[in-house]
């Protein structure tokens, strides 16, 4: 095996949970933001906290991906969060 297939090999699970963290994790903070408008309240005040809540959500993705156990395991736990957050953002739409 050459040094590069190996060294790809050995930085793949790594650049995974990478993609996983920026791009899911933003994936799932969008939806919690769209999701924040389903709750009982006045729109504006919906909006603000479905955006205050996008940061507590990207932040909590972020720590998620790279406590999981392997990388499979972090993207399994964003779709598993993704799905309730996009039936209820499919509310609102």
């Amino acid at each position: 095996m050459t040094p590069l297939i190996d060294r790809a090999r050995r930085s793949a699970p790594v650049a995974s949970r990478i993609v996983a963290a920026l791009f899911g994790g933003y994936a799932l903070a969008a939806l919690g933001s769209v999701a924040a408008l389903a709750l009982p309240m006045s729109k504006p005040q919906a909006v603000l906290t479905g955006m205050l809540a996008s940061f507590a959500i990207y932040a909590g993705a972020v720590v998620w991906v790279f406590a999981a156990r392997n990388a499979l395991r972090a993207w399994a736990g964003l779709l598993a969060a993704a799905v309730p957050l996009a039936a209820a953002a499919w509310s609102v739409w």
